[in-house]
């Protein structure tokens, strides 16, 4: 069926349209307008358009030119439109001028098409509001360091309603992915290693985003962080069982916990099927299994890469038919194979109809629950000018954020804090570079230089805020980032030399299919130091003058035998606008680290790909000549206090665990040093025996401890059987009896505590609706004694 012939809604009434009555559900109003609609209308609503999208010249990426021509404006809308592409997030705009444009846009889509729809208008948010003069908040990866998920949900919230100020609808974020090879230059992107933590903090951001009225998007469902040698958009070398617990779970978790309403398929083929037409994944698993009810969108130029990179589709028509029938109901960033192409594809038999509407039905939910279709709409919620992108609070919160992201991996003879009686030396390429804090998915770096317009905001560097706590402080770069330049080696060794000590910042910048040293398509072969850097470092500790190393950077770069000399190591994940300012002051003492490693850091360049989650033959082993262990293991950090852990027991004293039941466990953590800090328990799972081979031990809750100086807590966490649970020898998901152990620690690899537990009863299957976390309780002062 066509459809019936046009009724022309703007001579009538619309709140006569039972499609615009507020009264009625969401679906009940989009089955009341699919039937009402032609197919080119149809069609209209499963598209965006990208306007003031370059695909020329240099600055664009990899095949956009092929794909970046569209319909014209006017054409475009006509028939409506389903999507905006990133109104702020393609060229500076002035906050308030841009809110005013938008909604002068969506004025002219509601009046060009019959139906009268505005667009949904969705923007990226990863690192905040991607937009010239938005806050820019630490990168993932610092999340990740935080182990703090109720301040990701405050950052996303922030996040979420300056967006919805501006008139943007959806949230290109988070990415969920884990972690698998450090050298994919989109490690920056992902909040770690672990899926139990990229799980909560995603779940946290997730909630955030959508509690300020946004559609949050799930990104990249699914595998896409695993592929081969960690190169960009490689194929995918992974079973079932890696995939079903290590890379959905976050998945879940966002999808669960948060309440996510939007997925965007991965760019990945796993065992040669790309997710983008992949249906048993996108429609059998998530929406079959999973019952997720949202929509599904395509990244951009995904469903033309089947015809183009793929080649599993014939032309852009064909690729249009296999991916909506896989499960994709948007294809972003603009008018491509879901226009013309898959119109004539439903007209030549192609491609069906019915699988439209089944895309349709979702998108017009989804704009029903947004108010898209209600008579009055207004496209802002308030006036254009309390659009504000980037306020106080919004870089205080970026601030505290940075704080706790930095990472203290080594402090021998502490000399860190920095002695105020001494003479510092700053030395190294990131230390006077404001990019250098900040990742691909800000505006500055993903959007590229506009030196007319200037970065928009306020980006201290590490020189800028060090210089503000030290007084006199010494500076050479040394080296640039990139290149072989060692000319300025000598004025570096110079400043160090005659310093009483130097602080060496080395580490990345990001940047975009190739031009950075970290982000999208920006891989590595190794995790040697970019450039010269590792030579640089070298030398300046040939002075004998005691290093502070401070890595600013988007991956974990080896630090072996090389660096052994250095005095202290810190570690900061691109943090963000505020971030110099959180350095210089754990630096200096101002601040008390509390972050902890969301990935591990080697100890050697390659022997890559391997993360903590690994089988005994996976570490180090005595039928290998190659010792896989890191230098600092996923989970670790120091402070500038000492923490005591004690009365670590399982409640009630119990040794059985029913397979379906739960059990308690708690420890005493006190704050036994002379200052304020916060202390991160981490709670692991190890198996010792199981029907298929299990990570070592694998993290199954946590909880961020802030203590003052003398003060106590007791941590409970409430366990449940299904945390246990994986994919067994049936393929299917399982909570097996058997003897496991619950290690409480300071990182995976330093156990505090060791409760051994018998899981009992019959192995039982779980599912998708299993539990899905172990919950931690906070009981500052307890009574001493077990209460």
């Amino acid at each position: 069926m066509r459809g019936q012939e046009p009724i022309d809604t703007r001579s009538a009434s619309r709140e006569s349209e039972p499609w615009r009555d507020a009264r009625l559900s969401p679906a009940e109003r989009a089955d009341a307008l699919i039937p009402l609609m032609t197919l080119e209308e149809k069609v209209a609503q499963l598209v965006g358009v990208w306007v003031g999208a370059d695909a020329s010249g240099g600055g664009v990426a990899p095949h956009q030119t092929d794909m970046g021509d569209g319909p014209e404006w006017t054409e475009a809308i006509g028939q409506g439109l389903g999507q905006l592409t990133r109104p702020f997030g393609t060229a500076p705009v002035d906050p308030v001028a841009g809110a005013r444009s938008l909604a002068a846009s969506q004025a002219e889509i509601v009046q060009a098409s019959r139906f009268g729809i505005p667009a949904q208008v969705h923007e990226e948010c990863l690192t905040g509001f991607a937009a010239w003069q938005a806050t820019v908040y630490p990168a993932p990866l610092s999340w990740g360091a935080s182990f703090d998920p109720e301040l990701i949900e405050e950052m996303a919230g922030r996040i979420g309603r300056s967006m919805r100020r501006a008139g943007i609808h959806q949230g290109l974020a988070p990415v969920v992915d884990v972690t698998r090879d450090y050298r994919w230059g989109r490690t920056e992107e992902t909040i770690g290693e672990d899926p139990y933590l990229v799980g909560t903090l995603g779940a946290a951001y997730v909630r955030g985003l959508e509690g300020a009225g946004l559609v949050a998007t799930l990104k990249h469902f699914a595998g896409y962080s695993a592929s081969r040698g960690g190169r960009n958009h490689a194929p995918v070398a992974m079973g079932r069982r890696e995939l079903a617990d290590v890379v959905l779970p976050p998945f879940e978790m966002a999808l669960r916990l948060g309440g996510a309403r939007s997925v965007m398929n991965s760019y990945a083929e796993i065992d040669g099927m790309p997710l983008a037409a992949d249906e048993a994944t996108l429609t059998g698993l998530l929406r079959g299994e999973w019952g997720f009810e949202g929509t599904l969108v395509s990244d951009y130029f995904s469903v033309r890469f089947l015809e183009r990179l793929h080649k599993v589709a014939a032309d852009g028509g064909d690729a249009a038919a296999i991916a909506l029938r896989a499960g994709i109901d948007v294809e972003l960033p603009t008018v491509d194979t879901f226009g013309a192409p898959l119109v004539e594809a439903v007209k030549s038999g192609t491609a069906s109809e019915a699988l439209i509407d089944r895309a349709l039905r979702r998108v017009l939910i989804q704009k029903a629950e947004q108010g898209l279709l209600d008579e009055g709409w207004q496209p802002l919620p308030g006036p254009a000018e309390d659009v504000r992108l980037d306020d106080e609070e919004s870089g205080e919160l970026a601030l505290r954020l940075a704080r706790e992201a930095v990472v203290l991996l080594r402090n021998d003879d502490d000399v860190l804090p920095l002695n105020p009686a001494a003479t510092v030396a700053l030395i190294g390429p990131v230390a006077d570079d404001p990019m250098a804090m900040l990742g691909c998915y800000a505006f500055p770096n993903h959007v590229g230089p506009h030196p007319e317009h200037g970065l928009g905001l306020e980006l201290p560097t590490l020189r800028e805020s060090l210089g503000r706590l030290v007084p006199d402080l010494g500076y050479a770069p040394g080296c640039a980032i990139t290149g072989d330049d060692t000319s300025g080696f000598a004025e570096a060794v110079a400043l160090a030399a005659r310093s009483d000590v130097a602080v060496l910042a080395v580490g990345d910048r990001a940047g975009l299919f190739g031009r950075g040293t970290s982000g999208e398509g920006c891989d590595a072969v190794d995790l040697r130091l970019p450039g010269v850097q590792a030579e640089l470092v070298q030398a300046v500790l040939a002075t004998g003058t005691p290093v502070v190393l401070v890595l600013l950077a988007g991956r974990p770069y080896a630090l072996g035998d090389e660096v052994a000399a250095a005095k202290a190591v810190l570690f900061g994940f691109f943090p963000g606008q505020r971030g110099g300012q959180a350095l210089a002051e754990v630096l200096t003492g101002v601040v008390n680290p509390t972050g902890r490693l969301p990935v591990g850091v080697p100890r050697d360049a390659g022997g890559l790909p391997a993360t903590y989650l690994a089988p005994p033959l996976g570490g180090p082993t005595d039928v290998s000549s190659v010792d896989p262990t890191p230098a600092y293991p996923f989970g670790y950090g120091l402070s500038y206090t000492t923490y005591e852990w004690s009365g670590a027991r399982v409640l009630d004293d119990v040794t059985e665990w029913p397979v379906d039941g739960e059990v308690g466990v708690e420890v005493t953590v006190r704050n036994a040093g002379p200052r304020s800090g916060a202390e991160v328990v981490q709670l692991y799972l190890h198996d010792p025996v199981a029907q298929t081979t299990r990570p070592v031990v694998r993290l199954i809750g946590y909880a961020r401890v802030p203590l003052a100086a003398g003060e106590t807590a007791r941590v409970a966490f409430t366990v449940p059987a299904d945390v246990t649970s994986f994919t067994g020898v049936h393929g299917r998901r399982i909570v097996e009896p058997g003897d496991v152990e619950l290690r409480l620690g300071r990182s995976c690899a330093e156990a505090v505590a060791t409760l051994p537990l018998r899981l009992t009863g019959p192995e039982r299957e779980v599912g998708h609706l299993r539990q899905l976390q172990a919950p931690a309780q906070i009981d500052r002062n307890p009574p001493e004694g077990r209460g």
